[in-house]
């Protein structure tokens, strides 16, 4: 038996027992006594059988009125179970959304990071061999080692620190140029700066040491051509956004002068953005696609938060954020 059954039983059992105990009385009176013959001797009995009849008749009209009840409010709560099945499976798909935009932030997040850390971690690694001390080169590495992300990376300096430490001088010279030129083509120009003037000092009598200096100069103003090539294809297009993240970069090569003479057009970038992002903001609240609007408010508040869009919008967050959660729940 089902267990909403089996409460239901239990619920009526008293009602049950009696309706079945008057029944069971009428039958028994009808097949063995004449109390439904008319008689004034049995006029005693047709009182007790008229209780019992009542009795039970309340008793049905009881249980049937609860029963009523009982199926008005499963009803009521199955409607209302569904309205919250429905509102579950909409927070669960949501939620989903968001777990898998976070798990894929969060892995590029990771990556880069990674890589990021395998860089500064042969950099320590690296200076420690130049220093000649191999004791601290060696237990970096067994630190790294004993992350296991990192095995491959500890292996691979493991195997350059022995090299560099049974190497001949001009081995370890080559070894460091070819340290700089890796730090070159990352565009690392502050380490590849640093590393040449440690390799200049220690190797003052070659001129291949001397001649990095150059190439470094070379291959900076190579990349700020590139990128000023890149910028200035980027507005003739219209890209905003990839002008302003060739801006970012390009901010790094710039004198002051040449600064100064791409202010305006930079200007007008920035102003070209703000005004999309403020598009977007306005259709995103027109159609009360509330999760957008706070998005691109945010984004328009950390990017621009001198402008007056974003004053009128950091006003308007806390409003953003409520109709966001009143919209998933």
């Amino acid at each position: 038996m089902e267990p909403g059954k089996d409460s239901l039983v239990r619920r009526f059992k008293w009602h049950i027992v009696i309706i079945c105990a008057a029944l069971a009385l009428v039958v028994l009176l009808t097949f063995t006594t004449n109390i439904f013959e008319p008689s004034d001797t049995n006029l005693l009995r047709q009182l007790v059988l008229m209780l019992g009849a009542l009795m039970f008749l309340v008793a049905l009209l009881t249980m049937l009125s609860r029963v009523f009840k009982i199926l008005d409010a499963l009803r009521d709560n199955s409607t209302k179970l569904e309205d919250l099945t429905g509102a579950l499976e909409k927070i669960s798909h949501g939620l989903a959304q968001i777990n898998h935009s976070t798990r894929v932030s969060e892995t590029a997040k990771a990556i880069a990071f990674r890589d990021a850390d395998k860089l500064s971690l042969r950099q320590a690694v690296f200076e420690k061999l130049q220093m000649q001390d191999f004791d601290a080169a060696y237990e970096i590495i067994d630190e790294i080692a004993r992350r296991p992300e990192y095995g491959d990376l500890a292996e691979q300096l493991r195997e350059q620190a022995h090299k560099y430490q049974t190497a001949t001088d001009q081995e370890r010279l080559n070894q460091m140029l070819t340290h700089i030129d890796k730090l070159i083509d990352n565009c690392q120009w502050v380490r590849a700066s640093t590393q040449i003037e440690e390799l200049i000092k220690a190797y003052s009598d070659s001129e291949r040491a001397k001649a990095m200096r150059q190439e470094l100069l070379d291959k900076k103003r190579e990349r700020k051509r590139i990128l000023l090539a890149a910028w200035d294809d980027a507005v003739q297009r219209q890209e905003t956004d990839r002008s302003l993240e060739i801006l970012k970069e390009l901010d790094l090569y710039l004198t002051p002068n040449e600064a100064l003479a791409l202010q305006e057009a930079a200007r007008d970038v920035f102003r070209t953005k703000l005004h999309n992002l403020g598009v977007q903001f306005s259709i995103a609240v027109t159609e009360k696609r509330w999760t957008n609007a706070l998005d691109v408010g945010q984004q328009i508040v950390e990017d621009f938060p001198n402008s007056k869009m974003a004053d009128e919008i950091r006003d308007k967050l806390d409003v953003l954020r409520q109709n966001v959660q009143m919209q998933n729940s």
